[in-house]
């Protein structure tokens, strides 16, 4: 049985998984997964006790300073985020990644293909985030009728105003019996409930799963995305996305498929007339193309990839 460390740099409390962001939910669902195989520690300080043993692997998500303080018969550098080479440098990353033999997971090919080959990797591999079991599991009923909700639940707000200016003024006016729901944005929404949008700022998986249940579709436009979990975990509930299909969310779009893609976001209004347009029987084929589509990034299928790296 081999010692693992899983260190993930945050200010956050480890648990509960309920009240994390993408990579803090993953680095534990990792954690709860291997630790039935090994001898896993999940832990986002540095501690006296880690620094007296000799490591057989330790996965680091985003920070490879870890490296030098730990001894590590392995390491893996678990890459969620885009690291350019100023970034590397202003945050001390740039040397231990040169001077360590580390093997580099990135989760997403776009990310894969966006992070300089300078950096001194042994490895350079792609898997792909996984889905956690919460979003397996849950029970789809497609037959139920959807409330015309969209749903923005990118917890950067990058673009959001442009969202927001073109549905008052081109989408709401059309539509007035639709709503458009923003998680992981805190703001005062008083200005902006006559146009039925609301901030929900940050709430539990499972409110988040209730919503996505019984809403219309997703949209993640997908700017400064390296993976868009987001966009996963809705359509594994039966929401398409509507998405500008660029950096690694063009990997997760397929358009008409599960989702349907635009080319700026004043084609917004028209892709959410076309999806309120569909009739239910399109409506449930692209819910059940969504649904399928997330099921390769299951953690049964993910975790092979990864039971393949580590032993």
């Amino acid at each position: 049985m081999k010692n693992i460390l899983i260190y993930v740099k945050s200010n956050k409390k480890i648990y509960p998984s309920s009240s994390l962001g993408g990579i803090e939910t993953l680095n534990l669902g990792l954690y709860k997964y291997l630790k039935n195989k090994e001898n896993v520690t999940l832990t986002n300080k540095i501690l006296y006790k880690h620094k007296k043993k000799t490591w057989d692997l330790i996965i680091s998500s985003n920070d490879s300073k870890v490296f030098n303080e730990i001894n590590s018969k392995r390491n893996i550098l678990w890459l969620h985020n885009k690291m350019q080479i100023e970034k590397s440098i202003r945050k001390g990353q740039f040397l231990p990644m040169l001077l360590n033999k580390i093997e580099a997971v990135f989760v997403s090919k776009y990310l894969e293909e966006n992070t300089s080959k300078i950096y001194n990797f042994s490895k350079r591999i792609v898997i792909s985030n996984f889905l956690l079991d919460i979003f397996e599991k849950e029970k789809i009923n497609l037959k139920i009728k959807k409330e015309l909700n969209f749903i923005w639940s990118v917890k950067r707000d990058y673009a959001l105003n442009d969202v927001i200016d073109v549905w008052c003024k081109q989408i709401f006016p059309r539509n007035r019996n639709i709503s458009f729901h923003i998680f992981g944005v805190t703001r005062s929404d008083k200005i902006f409930k006559k146009y039925n949008i609301f901030f929900h700022g940050n709430v539990s998986k499972k409110t988040l799963i209730k919503f996505y249940k019984k809403s219309t579709a997703m949209i993640c436009l997908g700017y400064d995305e390296t993976f868009c979990l987001n966009a996963i975990e809705s359509m594994s509930q039966g929401l398409p996305i509507i998405s500008l299909g660029i950096t690694a969310v063009k990997e997760l779009l397929i358009n008409n498929y599960n989702g349907f893609k635009i080319d700026k976001i004043d084609d917004l209004p028209n892709a959410v007339n076309k999806i309120i347009n569909l009739n239910n029987k399109k409506k449930i084929k692209i819910s059940k193309n969504s649904i399928k589509f997330t099921k390769r990034f299951h953690l049964s299928t993910i975790k092979k990839k990864w039971n393949f790296l580590i032993n």
